[in-house]
């Protein structure tokens, strides 16, 4: 029985029974497949049964505001897929007539549509003849056929794109790679996985020469930055506050934050540092937060958070009532802090 037969037929047994698995409308597989980038699919089932829910179709999320799609986005971070997704609905309804691409060559034009992506949606909706690597498959066939190249280098990318399409199944492509990724999550999984129930283990190379631990190999990430976040929480004559919008190419672009000083202070040096961001409010009083930084993880960065309550006599100009504070998208750090409120 050949490789792309037994993962059909494990898949068969074993698939999970998740939303996206009911459809082959292109847009709802588009929506799964930008959701579950970086997401584990617990976590990204729950956001897209919501993004379902208020954006049925794709006009209805091209019509949205950035402000709704960011703020039902909210806590699954990398947040650019988000603006992605509403760039390129806006895109397909707007100069598609609201038609999603049949094709790989198509697809990948989209903003946002990767390879992997699109190949997802190509043999999925229209059962395109497209091999699917992400990182599920890197591990199942490097592990299967022994293979040591890096799957982050430009030569490990090739390599596995090529052995992938060369032993995909040649008729049932839509079941066989979604039964790839499938085998990659629950059966060949990162640690530890239960290689004497595996339906390849008479074939695997990884396991004959004990190699499973050490496959896939990755180049080294980057190192990862250190960055200083104070949040300036003001809250003014009326109890109410402020937001600002984050703008530029970096982290969180648009969404809605404190005022940030992204530099070290401490209780001495706060009163003579705030000014920085909020030249025209007069502080009469300052209490820090958390005395012990929140540490946020990003992929290449990780924040060292306080916040710090300023309180001023005056009224705020473009005060937010506390109350008001959720309607607003926030990275999660942000968001977990309301919640204490």
């Amino acid at each position: 029985m050949t490789f792309s037969q037994k993962i059909l037929d494990w898949y068969a047994l074993n698939k999970r029974s998740l939303p996206w698995r009911s459809t082959v409308n292109p847009y709802k597989i588009w929506l799964s497949e930008i959701m579950l980038q970086q997401t584990r699919v617990a976590q990204g089932t729950s956001y897209y049964l919501s993004f379902e829910k208020h954006f049925p179709t794709i006009f209805d999320l091209a019509n949205a505001s950035e402000e709704k799609v960011l703020k039902l986005w909210q806590g699954l971070g990398y947040y650019s897929r988000a603006r992605n997704l509403h760039f390129t609905a806006k895109h397909i309804v707007n100069n598609l007539n609201g038609e999603f691409p049949n094709t790989y060559k198509e697809l990948v034009k989209l903003k946002g549509v990767g390879d992997y992506t699109a190949s997802a949606i190509a043999s999925i909706s229209f059962n395109e003849q497209q091999a699917v690597v992400d990182g599920n498959v890197y591990r199942v066939l490097s592990r299967y056929y022994g293979i040591d190249l890096p799957i982050n280098s430009t030569e490990g990318v090739k390599y596995f794109k090529t052995l992938a399409t060369e032993v995909m199944h040649s008729s049932n492509i839509r079941d066989y790679n979604q039964g790839i990724m499938e085998f990659g999550a629950i059966q060949c999984v990162p640690k530890n996985p239960d290689c004497k129930i595996c339906p390849l283990n008479d074939s695997c190379v990884a396991l004959e020469k004990n190699l499973i631990a050490t496959l896939p190999v990755k180049l080294k990430k980057i190192k990862v930055k250190k960055r200083n976040f104070n949040y300036l929480v003001v809250v003014d004559a009326v109890g109410n506050t402020l937001l600002q919008q984050r703008t530029g190419k970096g982290i969180w672009q648009n969404l809605y934050q404190f005022p940030l000083l992204e530099e070290e202070v401490n209780e001495d040096t706060i009163l003579e540092l705030y000014n920085k961001v909020l030249p025209k409010i007069d502080v009469n009083s300052v209490t820090l937060y958390n005395k012990v930084a929140i540490v946020h993880k990003l992929s290449h960065q990780h924040l060292h958070t306080h916040f710090w309550v300023l309180h001023t006599d005056a009224v705020l100009e473009e005060g937010i009532p506390f109350s008001e504070l959720e309607k607003y998208p926030v990275p999660v750090l942000i968001a977990d802090y309301i919640k204490t409120l």
